[in-house]
């Protein structure tokens, strides 16, 4: 018994330490597009992509940024909810890798987004993607690894039915 909690705890230590990787991963890039950039300053790096400043006070996509405020404690308290099913849901699945590898993604994100609001009051939004006149909202790493999760998360379970 003490054998198999053993080797949980070093399996969810490994997807711990991959969040933290990208967490650190995300609030170095914000910190980063802060100290050199303006809010509303753009770089052209190719044709159809921009690093730039933007704050997002709401969700994706800008959902709820018009708010009057409470979004912003909404999302935090959101956030450290998911973040604690996240935890919980590696503890007792830290043999699945790509379904941890998921959930370890998705809780890097998660965090580093919550960082920005409790810091700054909105979340730091720097890669910017269009096409044609068409812009992409702006994200950042926190955004991308939350994407990949969930992407990854999608695959495990298409992989799983087919298995059954």
């Amino acid at each position: 018994m003490a054998r198999s909690s053993k080797s949980s705890a070093g399996g969810m230590l490994q997807w711990l330490g991959l969040a933290f990787i990208l967490l650190l991963v995300d609030q170095f890039t914000k910190v980063l597009i802060l100290g050199y950039y303006h809010l509303g300053d753009s770089t052209h790096v190719t044709g159809f992509f921009n690093i730039v400043r933007v704050h997002n006070q709401g969700a994706a996509f800008s959902f709820l940024a018009g708010a009057s405020g409470w979004q912003r404690w909404f999302f935090t308290v959101l956030g450290i909810v998911a973040a604690a099913v996240i935890i919980w849901m590696l503890k007792s699945h830290p043999g699945q890798k790509l379904f941890s590898f998921a959930m370890a993604c998705i809780l890097g994100g998660a965090l580093g987004n919550v960082i920005d609001r409790l810091v700054h009051g909105y979340v730091v939004d720097f890669l910017d993607f269009h096409w044609r006149g068409m812009h992409f909202p702006a994200f950042n790493m926190a955004d991308s690894a939350i994407t990949v999760g969930a992407a990854c998360l999608i695959l495990d379970e298409l992989l799983r039915v087919r298995k059954s």
